[in-house]
């Protein structure tokens, strides 16, 4: 069995983290008005930055997709109910941001509902995370089984080729929820619609050619970086996973979700999302009240810490191995097997 570190085994983390559930409006209105400028902005320096040369556009493309990145997170709190008080509001919200995250929001809050769920359960994998095979079980497939599962690990398709196809491709298709899933099915018809608006009317308004220039740099970036976050938040050595018989919560949240050490700027920029621990044990907690829980809990503010150069380490990593408890990468898993 799975041993639980002594801030996982902590009692009561529901109540002791209760007073920062709460949102403060004006905070969550002021997030959302000033980034939401400040994206708008971006795409004005972007498309009038085309008169010079075209590095200067794509330059500024880092900041703006950046803040799509943030526009993100608020959708994300939104899905969560911890964003605003009223949830039609939020869902209102929510799914006019997702037509420019191109994320369906209905879509993505039942899923990413079910992550939080299930989040390190072996019988529950499939949902809102990165497939993760464990070491016998990719053992046991055949040679295209292996195939298959080595190029979906791949760093490239992963991180270069993989969130593309995600957002521009597979979040345009119903078909990809169970068809009893009504609401989230039409929130990708919305979504769909949304963009196809969107889109025409910017190519209407300023031409094919300078809207593909600002909208493809931004689109590739945000997407390439919201997957990356994903990734290291939950696929990293000492990570946890564990049979259902035996899976706990709050183990899953502190032990199998990390706390990404980013600059301060890139904590802005990312939300805080970084503090992904404290975020799995409550979601209900703002991403501005993220750090104060992390400042004011001391037994959270050494658990799972990740650099962004300690993160480049847990790229390789690609199987989970039950016996060593850890990821390990394909070369690793070849030596155990031999073993």
């Amino acid at each position: 069995m799975h041993k639980q570190t002594s801030a996982a085994a902590a009692p009561s983390w529901g109540a002791r983290l209760a007073p920062y559930r709460h949102p403060d409006l004006k905070r969550s209105l002021w997030q959302l008005t000033s980034t939401s400028v400040a994206f708008v902005a971006g795409w004005v320096l972007m498309y009038y930055s085309l008169a010079l040369p075209y590095w200067v556009t794509l330059l500024l493309a880092a900041p703006t997709a950046l803040l799509l990145v943030r526009l993100f997170i608020f959708q994300h709190d939104l899905g969560h109910g911890s964003f605003l008080k009223s949830q039609r509001v939020a869902d209102g919200i929510g799914t006019v941001l997702g037509i420019f995250t191109l994320t369906p929001y209905l879509y993505w809050k039942r899923t990413h509902a079910i992550h939080h769920a299930t989040s390190g359960n072996l019988e529950h994998r499939g949902f809102g995370d990165i497939n993760t095979l464990t070491v016998s079980e990719y053992l046991a497939l055949g040679s295209w089984g292996r195939f298959k599962y080595r190029v979906y690990r791949n760093p490239i398709v992963l991180f270069v080729i993989g969130p593309p196809l995600h957002f521009l491709v597979k979040h345009r298709l119903p078909m990809i929820v169970p068809a009893g899933w009504t609401r989230e099915r039409r929130s990708i018809l919305v979504n769909d619609a949304g963009l196809a608006v969107f889109v025409i009317g910017m190519m209407w308004s300023i031409g094919v050619g300078p809207f593909l220039a600002i909208y493809l740099p931004i689109a590739l970036t945000s997407c390439a970086v919201g997957v990356w976050l994903f990734y290291v938040q939950h696929q990293y050595e000492r990570t946890y996973w564990e049979h259902e018989s035996v899976w706990s919560f709050n183990t899953a949240a502190l032990e199998g979700s990390s706390y990404y050490h980013l600059p301060k700027v890139f904590q802005w920029f990312t939300g805080n999302i970084g503090i992904h621990h404290i975020h799995h044990l409550h979601a209900s907690i703002p991403n501005y009240f993220l750090r104060r829980a992390f400042d004011e809990l001391p037994e959270l503010q050494k658990v799972n810490r990740l650099t962004f150069s300690r993160s480049l380490r847990c790229i390789p990593l690609a199987l989970w191995d039950e016996n060593g408890r850890q990821l390990v990468s394909f070369r690793a898993a070849r030596r155990l097997a031999v073993s």
